[in-house]
This record gives structure tokens, sequence and C-alpha cells, in this order.
């Protein structure tokens, strides 16, 4: 057994992360390779820009890389539609809410770390709007310490999707 720590990813967090990698060791490593090459073509490399450029972006690519390489071979797959928690609020989940004082209607999915994108509704498991919603079900009210104080939100429903 690994001595990493398992970290939570939904399917289509798995799978984005699976594209990004293949784009960098496919396209992105030869595009770097081919810029330092054109670069050295150029002579000295003592005071040549592009060499650098090329360099740095060669470091930051095999960074990425391996830091894939390494999320996924210790990523633990959730798939929300085999879950049935009984209708409580788990990681992968989606949840529609309603702000108490205001009526708003807002939707979120619990998800990874890699995965969170709050433009799309996304918000990661460890976020204190997560904490506050994990284990509990429809019907169930939850209070949020925001930045602007603390807003209570209803759950109205929550999607294994």
């Amino acid at each position: 057994m690994s001595s990493l720590a398992k970290v939570p990813l939904t399917v289509a967090g798995v799978e984005a992360l699976r594209v990004e990698l293949h784009r960098l060791k496919t396209i992105e490593r030869h595009d770097v390779v081919r810029a330092i090459a054109e670069a050295r073509a150029q002579g000295d490399l003592s005071e040549n820009a592009e060499y650098d450029a090329a360099k740095e972006k060669q470091g930051f690519v095999e960074g990425r890389i391996q830091e894939l390489e390494s999320k996924l071979s210790s990523a633990q797959i959730i798939d929300p539609k085999a879950l049935d928690d009984d209708g409580r609020v788990v990681f992968g989940v989606s949840v529609d809410l309603e702000e108490s004082e205001t009526g708003e209607k807002v939707s979120y999915q619990i998800v990874g770390e890699d995965e969170a994108n709050i433009k799309l509704g996304k918000i990661s498991f460890s976020s204190p709007m997560a904490r506050a919603m994990i284990g509990k079900s429809a019907g169930d009210t939850v209070v949020v310490r925001a930045p602007g104080g603390e807003k209570e939100y209803e759950i109205v429903d929550v999607h294994y999707i």
C-alpha cells in the first residue's frame, strides 16, 4: 500500500487530469524540446532569452507531469451515481441550497481540490461551505462562516449525479 494519502476525485476530475497529462506528454513536452533546439541553434546560450524561457517552460512542464502522475496514482475515484447515502451530503454530490435571508438559490457540486471551480458551481470538499454541508440532508439548515459574516442556507435537495 502506498504511503501517499488518497486524493478524492470525481470520475470527471480524473478524466480531466488524464487529458491534461496526455497533452503535456504528447504536445507540450515536444514543443519545449523543439524550442530548446531552436534556441541552441542560435549560438551563445549565455545571453539567449529564448533558451532561458524554453528551459524554464521545460521545468514547469516536467514538474506538472510529475504532479499529475502522482495525483492520478493516489486518486480515490468516487462516482456520485454509485453512491446512495440516504440523501446525505457526501463527496461528489450536487446540492441545491436556498439562502435563508434572501431566498437566493444556488447549486454546488462537492469535488476534489483540483476540480474546484466556483464559476462552474464546483466547490472543494475542504471549503467552509462543503464542510458545513457534509453529513446533512435535504431540509437541514447549514451555517457558513464567510468573510462577510455568517450565512444560513437550507439544503433543498441532494443529487447523486
